[in-house]
């Protein structure tokens, strides 16, 4: 069997976690067919559940609208025209009638109902919508995001990321929360919101692209580390910002701040006083402060508020539906801005130059540039500009997107919520039973992910000598490597985060809960291995 030295652990720890992971995978299969042991990979984000409901009444709504759009035109065998508004509503109540025992019915039901009964939406009008789009016939219309889909996932952030800030917000769809990424960092650069070389901050650790766009020659920021560095009285982490690291944002030369909430990998939400520790540093020291905040863990704690909610007016906000319905190739996300925004303000007032190109850019696709807000801005930009008229997610993706959102706001109990959370739970359970370590009790945390600080851990158990000896005689990613070669099981290294060098991350969403067991035991046997090897050094 192939094995790694020292050398090569210290060349490959320089990769992104991402990166890495392939070689782990490699040597973990290896040892698969060596030893008749199933890898086990917890490296990977995506989730091993699927929101089923939703599922079903999606495809039992294409269904009916096939029907439709034959009634509309029904010449030939496999030939249709397009689903018509006028009195569709009642069809499809007859249609939910005649085949109330299919899956899906119920629940398509219950999802149109909220549409009309608690959005006010016109019944033929929504529908109609709902129909068209799952045919998907034409180019979104609006190509920011179809209107009745733009209030209904409206309605479901208002519920899940703390409440909508007055007049609420503007969202684009998009295609997922990576789409979301690329089209803010180009736009924000291409309207002067940032600039080369701008000074800007990140809230480690922190998933790696935010790590690795910022370094590209096209942005060259200079980053600015805000770590996520407080223990616990027994010394363990717990993943939430000293005040002194949050005070770095009073510096003006910051021009934007960068952070997941909760975080990948610690999976912890921000705290209450942080939260206002920002709102107050940007009320009276750092106004002009854009901040970008990707909330796809939000959806797995109780009583979650994103900056976007408390921070409205200088916060774009990216949620994802990927992790929480089990959807990652759906790609489903969204860009949200606050109809009231520092954004739209601050691009008013360019110097004339920059406004004059800009004016030129966007000539094409209205009379007015100098009125076109920054999230249409965003949706043009993601097209080249020329291509902004057939800008816009897919709108069978959006009713997707429409139906995973009613299928919470129609979940008076949160049921769904609390089947995630224990499904986490349970798994976190057998992880830590296998290590022999408490279970975590933080209710900051929605322990999507596990960022384990073997060293920290190490320390506490066999104390800080036996820790310095081990960072002496062995690489950081040295477990990780052991763990694939021996075990093969696959973990991501906290480093490649911007974590702890002897942290690993593991995924609580993507495996069966004997598995996790499994990791935990691993983990300890090598801790205890490393301790054996310290104790015959000392002999």
């Amino acid at each position: 069997m192939t094995t790694v030295d020292r050398d090569e652990e210290r060349r490959l720890e320089g990769l992104s976690p991402f990166e890495l992971k392939n070689r782990l995978i490699e040597l973990a299969g290896e040892n698969e067919k060596a030893n008749a042991l199933a890898m086990v990979n917890a490296g990977r984000g995506n989730p091993n559940w699927t929101a089923t409901a939703p599922r079903d009444a999606f495809f039992l709504l294409g269904q009916f609208a096939v029907t439709e759009t034959r009634r509309d035109w029904d010449e030939f065998a496999s030939f249709g025209g397009m689903p018509q508004s006028d009195g569709i509503a009642a069809r499809l109540g007859d249609y939910l009638k005649a085949n109330a025992s299919a899956p899906g019915a119920e629940a398509l039901g219950r999802y149109v109902a909220y549409g009309t009964d608690t959005l006010g939406f016109d019944a033929d009008d929504w529908v109609g919508e709902l129909a068209d789009a799952i045919i998907g016939d034409h180019y979104p219309v609006p190509d920011r995001m179809l209107v009745h889909a733009e209030k209904v996932v409206h309605a479901y952030l208002d519920a899940e990321m703390g409440g909508a800030p007055k007049g609420g917000w503007d969202l684009y769809a998009v295609e997922g929360g990576t789409a979301a990424m690329c089209y803010l960092f180009d736009s924000a650069q291409v309207n002067g919101l940032l600039h080369r070389g701008d000074r800007i901050a990140l809230m480690v650790p922190i998933f790696t692209p935010y790590l690795e766009i910022p370094l590209l020659d096209r942005y060259a920021f200079d980053i600015v580390s805000l770590e996520a560095s407080t223990t616990s009285e027994e010394g363990i982490h717990t993943w939430q910002y000293p005040d002194a690291e949050i005070d770095k944002l009073k510096d003006p030369s910051i021009k934007a701040l960068f952070l997941v909430n909760p975080s990948n990998p610690p999976s912890v939400k921000l705290a209450e006083a942080t939260l206002e520790r920002i709102r107050d540093i940007v009320a009276n020291h750092n106004p002009g402060l854009t901040i970008i905040t990707d909330d796809v863990y939000g959806t797995f704690t109780d009583g979650f508020t994103s900056l976007m909610s408390s921070q409205a007016a200088n916060t774009i906000g990216v949620y994802s539906f990927s992790k929480y319905f089990g959807c990652t190739g759906w790609r489903l996300g969204v860009i949200a801005i606050a109809k009231d925004n520092v954004f739209d303000q601050r691009i008013a007032a360019l110097e004339e130059t920059r406004t004059a190109a800009l004016r030129e850019r966007y000539a094409s696709i209205t009379l007015e540039p100098e009125k076109l807000k920054f999230i249409d801005r965003i949706v043009a930009d993601s097209r080249d500009v020329a291509l902004n008229h057939t800008a816009g997610l897919s709108t069978p993706q959006q009713v997707q997107m429409v139906l995973f959102s009613l299928h919470c706001l129609t979940d008076a109990e949160n049921q769904y919520k609390k089947d995630c959370q224990a499904v986490i739970a349970r798994r976190l359970k057998q992880l830590v039973e296998g290590l022999d370590v408490p279970y975590p009790d933080d209710p900051e945390a929605a322990h999507y992910y596990v960022e384990l600080d073997l060293l920290s851990w190490a320390e506490r158990n066999w104390g800080p000598e036996f820790a310095d000896w081990m960072q002496v005689n062995y690489e950081p990613v040295d477990p990780i490597f052991r763990l694939a070669q021996e075990e093969s099981v696959v973990l991501l290294n906290g480093g490649g985060f911007d974590g702890p060098e002897w942290s690993v991350r593991v995924s609580m969403a993507n495996l069966r809960m004997d598995a996790y067991r499994r990791i935990g035991a691993a983990l300890r046997r090598i801790g205890e291995e490393y301790h054996e090897a310290f104790q015959n050094s000392r002999r």
